[in-house]
Formats: C-alpha cells, sequence, structure tokens
C-alpha cells in the first residue's frame, strides 16, 4: 500500500498550487491525513492534518489562512490548495497516513503510518 504525492512545481510568490496525495494498493479511507514539508537544513514540519471524515483539519501556524487541506473518502485522495505562496513554503512537501484515534498525536511525524515520497515546490521570483 503506497502514497502517492503529485503537483509540485515552480511558482513565483503569490500563487497558487494544488497537491494531491493518492492512494494505491489499498483502501485509505478510514485513515487521517496530513501533509508535512521539509526545507533544506530544517526539520520536518506538519503543514496540516485532516480526519479520515474529512471533518477536522488543522494547520501549521505558518500557513493557517492560506492552506486548505481535504480528503475525499470516495477516491481515496487528500489534496493541498496552496495560495499565497511565499518564498518560505519552498520546501519538499509530503502526505502521510495514520489509522487510530485523531487526538494529539496527530500533530506529530511519529502518528503517521505511510508516506509517500515527496514532491517538491519552490516558491521563487
Amino acid at each position: 500500500v503506497q502514497l502517492q504525492a503529485s503537483g509540485g512545481g515552480y511558482v513565483q510568490p503569490g500563487g497558487s498550487l494544488r497537491l494531491s496525495c493518492a492512494a494505491s494498493g489499498g483502501s485509505y479511507s478510514a485513515f487521517n491525513m496530513a501533509w508535512f514539508r521539509q526545507a533544506p537544513g530544517s526539520e520536518r514540519e506538519l503543514v496540516a492534518t485532516i480526519n479520515w471524515r474529512g471533518t477536522d483539519a488543522n494547520y501549521g501556524d505558518s500557513v493557517k489562512g492560506r492552506f486548505t487541506i481535504s480528503k475525499d473518502i470516495s477516491s481515496d485522495a487528500a489534496d493541498l490548495q496552496m495560495n499565497s505562496l511565499k518564498v518560505e513554503d519552498t520546501a519538499v512537501y509530503y502526505c502521510a497516513a495514520a489509522r487510530g484515534p485523531y487526538g494529539t498525536n496527530r500533530y506529530l511525524a511519529g502518528y503517521y503510518e505511510v508516506w509517500g515520497q515527496g514532491t517538491y515546490v519552490t516558491v521563487s521570483s
């Protein structure tokens, strides 16, 4: 069972990108999902997380009001709409999935059982 992240690319500051995380080899309909990112020389950072129903979403402080995570149970996809992108959003973005209670652990990378391969996002003028 794998996750495949896509949609990364190059964009100018103020622009938008939409990342998608699709499951293959199994179903993630009952999994909580998240997006993390890691910039060069930095630790992996939580971007957003969403429960398996797609009804409860949470965001890192640096992206609140600009990014939106969504989850489609029927297609096992979890998308990240990124608007008003900034240079500091440049990073490799990873999607992740986890079963279990959607509790405080959802903010931690260690909570997630399955990870996608990462997609590059570069924001530059």
